[in-house]
């Protein structure tokens, strides 16, 4: 975050130039861009200003870069003023900014701004008189798995608390380079009991793929019965849409066993019908 409201002209500078390794270094950057699209480059130019400045952005600072890219001086202004990434004012050289955004204040960032009221005694907005530090307090962050946490100057400092922070200022003060991230030892944003899962080296990104290991025997055993028993319902579903087509002499054969069973006294369908068609002998009556 930053300094936004620019500095008084008594803190203003006349004037300001790149150094020649940053002259240079801006020379290559424009150059990334094609011919009369030089204000692509204001951004990371007005970031190697302030970097050049010890961390703020004077007017002058604006007006240079502008004149360097052939761009409106307003046009600096504008960008400079509205990304809260360039300071307008001078800060300290350990610039403090805690996060105070819904999860590091639910994780106890009010602890950590209170340890560093009390170790500093500057309030949000405030720089020490020797200029060693400032301290702000600012939006998220974006570290919030790692809260309650603050940045100072480039680095983030994370898994805060009251005892932490004061020994944090106390380091920063004695001129020492704390180390950066996580205050409590944890590797970047794993869990605080340590890694539960992914423990095989192996199994890290850019790993050699293993090959796929064999079925175990009662899974193998369990798909070879499942096998036959697909076969015999695949059978039975064929069936269902084809009928099987009967057979005519078998159809025939059961129809004359059916009537011999119905046909009283033994007798059969077939002497019945002969007895209906054989002529009846002549009778006396016939003769007469």
């Amino acid at each position: 975050m930053s300094f936004g409201a620019p500095a008084p002209e008594s803190q203003q500078p006349d004037g300001f130039v790149f150094s020649a390794e940053n002259l240079k270094r801006a020379k290559q950057i424009i150059a990334r861009y094609p011919s009369g699209r030089q204000q692509s480059a204001l951004l990371p130019l007005l970031d190697l200003a302030q970097r050049q400045n010890e961390n703020w952005l004077p007017r002058a600072a604006m007006d240079y870069v502008a004149e360097l890219l052939e761009i409106p001086p307003i046009r600096a202004y504008e960008v400079a003023s509205f990304y809260t990434m360039f300071n307008k004012a001078p800060v300290g050289r350990h610039f403090i900014q805690v996060c105070t955004t819904t999860p590091c204040w639910l994780c106890g960032s009010a602890d950590v701004l209170k340890a560093v009221k009390d170790e500093t005694g500057l309030a949000p907005g405030g720089m020490a008189d020797d200029g060693s530090l400032s301290v702000i307090e600012v939006e998220c962050l974006g570290a919030c798995v790692n809260a309650p946490m603050v940045q100072v100057n480039d680095d983030y400092y994370e898994d805060l608390s009251y005892d932490r922070m004061v020994s944090l200022i106390r380091a920063l003060k004695a001129g020492e380079a704390p180390k950066v991230g996580s205050q409590t030892g944890r590797k970047g944003s794993q869990a605080l009991s340590g890694p539960t899962s992914l423990l095989d080296p192996a199994l890290a990104v850019g790993a050699p793929a293993k090959p796929k290991a064999s079925r175990p025997k009662a899974e193998a055993k369990s798909a070879e019965k499942a096998e036959p028993e697909k076969a015999e319902a695949d059978k039975v579903e064929a069936e269902k849409v084809e009928p099987e087509k009967a057979d005519p002499a078998k159809v025939e054969a059961e129809n004359a066993e059916s009537e011999k069973l119905e046909a009283p006294d033994g007798e059969t369908a077939k002497g019945r019908a002969t007895a209906k068609t054989k002529p009846r002998p002549p009778s006396t009556k016939d003769k007469d």
